[in-house]
């Protein structure tokens, strides 16, 4: 099934209505053609590395191989939650084995959980973080929603408004008021970024309470990150679960400085929020320059530094 489908979008259906801004379908990215040259270029410097300034460069030295520069267009900014506190986590605190309990595996938020949830919206809010994103996608398990629509959904939702709300009262008996769908975001639920599985449908032989295997999250995690190149917003936001997360980021840190790999690879508290920039190195992308501004070369005396010295060089070779 392709991601951000209908079927896939309807797994709010439990307490998330199918009609407006929370659940309309969004544009796909327009195709770009040949462009001309440009006399203005936005780039997002990304630095693997540590220090503070740049270094001394002279001529014929190479870049160094902790710095890349890559065009805007080629990037966009994910910020990562995991949610908050469920009930499973305080059962697997106690007793590890209790992850693998089918009675906890869409488990809702503690009371704690949605103070996290609170917490973490006011954050948003005073950031300006909220104003920015473009997108939330959230996995579809029930933890992962509540914290979604509680840190980047609209107010509480009171009667006569025109919008359905964004989640109804009392949704996962957590004892919350509905949900506004107004002023916030539109949701997307997707599989590929749930937690890690115990059923395999692709696998007619699979044994009850066993876990996918952290590789196969992995590269779940990397087909997701694919997957967002897809989309045409810059700023997505998206709530998971630690180990999906966890393996995730860790693919994807392995090269790096030391320093670096820990800060991403690390594992994410409850409703912990960390923003990364995702660069397209693949041309998976076909998002257009936003910024860019297509110049021209002026005839007469006017022209580029570059061109007038090598006309000066001709000039004399010919004399």
């Amino acid at each position: 099934m392709d991601q951000g489908s209908e079927a896939e979008v309807e797994v709010f259906a439990r307490f998330f209505y199918g009609k407006g801004c929370s659940l309309d379908s969004i544009g796909r990215d327009k195709q770009i053609g040949e462009t001309s040259r440009k006399a203005l270029v936005s780039f997002v410097l990304i630095v693997d590395g540590l220090g503070g300034h740049p270094p001394h460069v002279e001529r014929g030295m190479e870049p160094s191989a902790g710095t890349a520069l890559y065009p805007l267009h080629r990037c966009k900014t994910i910020y990562l939650v995991r949610h908050a506190q469920g009930i499973h986590n305080v059962a697997g605190e106690k007793d590890f084995k209790a992850y693998m309990s089918h009675d906890l595996f869409d488990a809702q938020l503690t009371p704690l959980g949605w103070s996290q949830v609170d917490g973490l919206r006011e954050h948003v809010k005073k950031s300006g973080l909220a104003k920015k994103i473009e997108l939330v996608i959230t996995s579809p398990l029930l933890r992962t929603m509540q914290t979604a629509v509680g840190v980047f959904g609209g107010e509480n939702y009171t009667d006569g408004v025109s919008a359905a709300p964004l989640m109804v009262e009392n949704a996962g008996h957590s004892g919350r008021p509905a949900v506004s769908s107004l002023n916030c975001p539109p949701f997307l639920a997707v599989e590929t970024c749930r937690e890690h599985l115990i059923e395999n449908d692709e696998d007619v032989l699979w044994e009850p309470d066993v876990r996918e295997a952290n590789e196969s999250v992995a590269l779940r995690g990397m087909k997701f990150i694919d997957w967002l190149w897809t989309r045409e917003e810059k700023e997505i936001a998206i709530v998971s679960h630690s180990g999906f997360l966890y393996h995730t980021l860790s693919t994807y840190s392995k090269d790096c400085h030391p320093t670096i790999r820990d800060e991403v690879g690390k594992h994410f508290a409850n409703c912990e929020l960390r923003s990364m920039v995702l660069v397209d190195r693949s041309m998976l992308g076909s998002d257009s320059p936003s910024f860019n501004y297509p110049g021209k070369i002026p005839a007469g005396l006017d022209l580029p530094s570059d061109v007038a010295d090598k006309k000066r060089v001709e000039e004399a070779q010919k004399n």
